[in-house]
């Protein structure tokens, strides 16, 4: 039977990879990488970068791909459908991967970044690869460190406040307005720079693109001193190189200022 492993990889850093992760990677046979082109080189050297440091002198091999497009210029009625053909279409792609690539008794697996458990495709794709019935396997998880760990943790900060609930969203339905009930919400995917239309609520933002990476830019304050100053600073990052990765926490804050997280020993998840 062929093994998959999924592995998170952290946000960037080699360093964050857990001792778990390390012992799967060790383990591997097989790395399946989907290229995602010139633009976003970044990303497959990065993936290198930590074989090379954490795989040892152990032989395995990389089997690269090219990773299929999506439509990002669909409409919001037309969204989910564009989002289910690239899903559809990179399940095609991972099926031959594992059929062609990944012998009986094989271990492969698929570096996942931050946590594959977090607004990531792979154990989706890879299920509906086993629904297909055209390939078997087994596979396991190995969690990682989320953009949004390494976020709060950049920013010094917590994820929540005392007693208070804390939403992880995107921007498109960040877009639909700040959700009710929740003082402290993470947004991710968010191509359109959607925390600008709150900036005259009274919210305090932790922003960070390029999170654990080298390139990695932190900016925090009030939403409305420092909107225009990360707007900018994201359009040059992009522009330099060529696609950017970021995530923010918008959080309401209260009367004794934003800093009221959940005291030190406290449950965490």
């Amino acid at each position: 039977m062929r093994k998959i492993l999924v592995i998170g990889i952290g946000a960037g850093d080699p360093d964050h990879l857990t001792l778990q992760a390390v012992k799967a990677i060790n383990s591997a046979d097989v790395f399946f990488v989907l290229d995602k082109g010139e633009a976003k080189s970044d990303l497959v050297r990065l993936r290198h970068d930590i074989l090379q440091q954490h795989a040892g002198q152990r032989p395995y091999r990389v089997v690269q791909a090219q990773d299929p497009d999506r439509d990002r210029t669909a409409p919001s009625s037309g969204y989910s459908p564009a989002v289910d053909d690239w899903r559809r279409r990179r399940a095609d792609i991972c099926e031959r991967l594992i059929r062609e690539e990944l012998a009986d008794g094989e271990c492969g697996a698929f570096l996942v970044w931050g946590d594959p458990a977090l607004y990531d495709s792979t154990l989706g794709i890879l299920e509906d690869i086993l629904d297909r019935g055209e390939v078997s396997f087994v596979h396991e998880v190995v969690p990682g460190i989320s953009s949004v760990s390494a976020l709060v943790a950049g920013h010094r900060t917590g994820l929540n406040q005392v007693g208070r609930p804390v939403q992880i969203t995107t921007g498109r339905r960040l877009s639909e307005g700040f959700p009710s009930g929740v003082d402290d919400v993470v947004v991710m995917l968010d191509a359109h720079r959607t925390f600008s239309r709150f900036r005259d609520e009274d919210l305090h933002i932790y922003w960070g693109a390029y999170v654990g990476t080298p390139d990695e830019i932190l900016i925090s304050g009030r939403l409305s001193e420092v909107a225009d100053r990360i707007e900018t600073v994201r359009a040059e990052a992009r522009t330099r190189k060529g696609w950017i990765m970021d995530t923010y926490l918008l959080r309401r804050v209260p009367a004794q200022g934003p800093e009221q997280v959940a005291p030190e020993g406290g449950a965490g998840g």
